[in-house]
């Protein structure tokens, strides 16, 4: 990770209003930035998560949604989600689906997420996982996150996405 990576810091409608390095977004210093996720779900309704890797500064080693990232200084959102895609997990994304946008904050940093989702079929994906960025990825029943949900096995961020987003999808 390259702590002079530069991000864009915005509004809460997303309008940038200025830039920071990434030391200073993830320093406490809650500059709102946008990042985004990217929900894949099976066509029987599981989820594909990663686990973060070790190597991450925020939430090492934890599971979280199947693609996050940082938007990066002048990118735009749909860019920046095809960027992660295939750097993550080597996947070429056409016509992701716009769930909704939030602000999160954790106690060292404050996101706007742009949440976006595909569905797939399960059979027929093929992931290429770069282990510098994630260290396994796998798809997951919605009753097996249930029962990890609050024992430090998905990150905070996840879990909450995960309350908010899957009762409005899935009847």
């Amino acid at each position: 990770m390259n702590d002079q990576e530069l991000f864009p810091i915005v509004d809460e409608n997303g309008s940038v209003i200025g830039s920071a390095t990434r030391k200073e977004c993830h320093s406490g210093s809650m500059l709102l930035h946008p990042v985004v996720h990217l929900h894949i779900l099976s066509d029987d309704n599981e989820l594909f998560l990663q686990k973060r890797s070790l190597k991450k500064d925020i939430q090492p080693g934890k599971w979280d949604t199947a693609v996050g990232g940082h938007v990066d200084y002048g990118e735009n959102i749909e860019d920046a989600l095809k960027r992660e895609a295939f750097e993550e997990l080597g996947l070429v994304v056409t016509d992701p689906v716009i769930i909704e946008r939030y602000v999160f904050q954790s106690d060292v940093e404050k996101e706007l997420i742009n949440v976006f989702m595909i569905r797939v079929d399960k059979s027929k994906l093929s992931v290429n996982i770069d282990y510098d960025e994630v260290d396994e990825g796998r798809f997951w029943s919605f009753s097996e996150i249930k029962d990890c949900t609050g024992k430090g096995i998905l990150t905070p961020n996840f879990e909450s996405e995960f309350k908010r987003i899957f009762p409005l999808i899935i009847k």
